[in-house]
């Protein structure tokens, strides 16, 4: 999932970043419980299950109403799949309904998938002109429309700067206010030109739209909120062993998960001059391997691939 964009002739399909290696890290028993807690379209749910034998068990997560409906058929068709519809920072509530005191597995792949990007109806596409919702579940909060209708201008930029580091940000605030006093802006090219007007200084191969966007749907759905409470509900119900596998596309994404698994990985904090036993001084976490990247066949089949990075952590059994 990614918030790169790239027109295509054939909308509504997915495919999974980094699909092969996040499984394989992430699959240590096949008689397992897991969690694919962004389940999208379920490319990497129907690998995982492809892995787990008939005790394994898999769950799938998503705010996504049509990525529930996609859930709710494989559920259907796999008695060892059951889906929760809700947000991973609900991680903690989704396992309690299904009594699973600890898994062995828990993989995010975060971001906005391909099939939301291609449809213009959601509104998250700068590609295609729709409806300016950009809500992943748009049967809960407000939509961007809305938000930008009365949002405080310098509310405004303070998201754009700080959810998309838009140098800009100012200026696109600026107008985003003069503008809606004309018309409302409630489309989603409506929004891409303006922020085009605004921005005096292009990037070469990157529409002037891109991080606008992206801010204001991080905003919109608290992603990176959802995401801290995400991460720390998920470790907490690791099994020794279990590990916890994040593929990210941005930098402010990879930033939080690499801050966060590292600093469990170094273990507590000890002020100078406590006197304590090595064992005391371990974590009980570890990182694996480095971070990975996309190959550059997979960038190739799939453009929105150049910017995933994946990151694990694992449990230590001991």
């Amino acid at each position: 999932m990614t918030e790169t964009e790239q027109a295509s002739d054939q909308p509504f399909r997915h495919r999974s970043v980094l699909l092969d290696e996040a499984v394989d890290y992430l699959i240590n028993d096949s008689a397992g419980r897991y969690v694919d807690a962004t389940f999208g379209r379920g490319g990497h749910s129907r690998l995982i299950l492809g892995q787990l034998d008939a005790q394994g068990s898999l769950m799938g997560i998503d705010k996504d109403p049509e990525a529930i409906q996609v859930a709710k058929e494989l559920a259907a068709q796999d008695g060892r799949f059951s889906w929760y519809h809700g947000s991973f920072s609900e991680l903690s509530r989704a396992l309690d309904s299904q009594q699973w005191p600890t898994v062995q597995g828990v993989l995010m792949d975060l971001g906005v998938s391909s099939p939301q990007l291609d449809d213009a109806a959601r509104g998250f596409s700068f590609m295609r002109n729709g409806p300016l919702d950009m809500r992943m579940n748009p049967q809960e909060g407000q939509s961007a429309a809305q938000w930008l209708a009365t949002a405080d201008e310098r509310d405004i930029a303070d998201v754009i700067w700080r959810y998309g580091e838009e140098r800009f940000s100012r200026r696109i605030a600026r107008l985003v206010v003069a503008r809606r006093q004309e018309e409302a802006i409630e489309t989603t090219r409506q929004l891409a030109e303006l922020v085009a007007e605004a921005v005096p200084k292009k990037e070469k191969h990157k529409h002037p739209a891109t991080r606008t966007f992206q801010a204001i749907r991080i905003f919109i759905n608290r992603e990176l909120e959802d995401l801290e409470v995400g991460l720390a509900a998920a470790v907490e119900r690791l099994a020794p062993g279990g590990r916890l596998v994040v593929i990210s596309f941005h930098s402010l994404e990879d930033r939080l998960v690499k801050r966060f698994m590292r600093d469990l990985a170094r273990g507590p904090k000890i002020p100078k001059g406590v006197p304590v036993t090595a064992e005391q001084e371990r974590s009980e976490f570890c990182l694996v391997g480095k971070a990975s990247k996309a190959n550059e066949q997979e960038i190739t089949e799939n453009v929105r691939a150049r910017s995933a990075v994946m990151r694990v952590l694992e449990r230590r059994t001991n």
